[in-house]
């Protein structure tokens, strides 16, 4: 169950990253991780550096309030706080955390693509 689940998990994150590509946007890291917090997808666009936390699921998706808590929160911001400290030109990028919901039935993939959908955590 569980390798079936990751599996959709990456095959989401592979669609919402062609998604991202089809809209303009450059792809930087996917899973960034630190011991603290992980950001699935980081990609730029002009000036913006964006933070993405995809949620792949085979059922409806609910508010993304639900999907993404304040804990889960603040683990994608220290992640994204530490790509930012270690990583060449981004002092001149504005930084925004986006969520991909993803909706899977029988390997057709809906994304539901939110901007700005929370606020860095100090």
């Amino acid at each position: 169950m569980k390798d079936t689940r990751a599996i959709k998990g990456k095959q989401g994150e592979n669609a919402v990253a062609q998604y991202l590509r089809n809209q303009g946007y450059t792809i930087r890291a996917h899973n960034f991780t630190k011991q603290y917090g992980e950001v699935d997808l980081i990609a730029h666009k002009n000036d913006t550096l964006v933070f993405v936390e995809v949620k792949t699921r085979t059922n409806p998706l609910v508010d993304p309030a639900e999907v993404i808590s304040i804990h889960k929160q603040k683990r994608i911001t220290k992640a994204a706080k530490a790509y930012i400290a270690h990583s060449a030109h981004t002092d001149d990028f504005v930084y925004r955390f986006d969520v991909a919901l993803v909706e899977e039935h029988n390997n057709d993939f809906h994304i539901r693509y939110i901007e700005n959908a929370f606020y860095a955590f100090e």
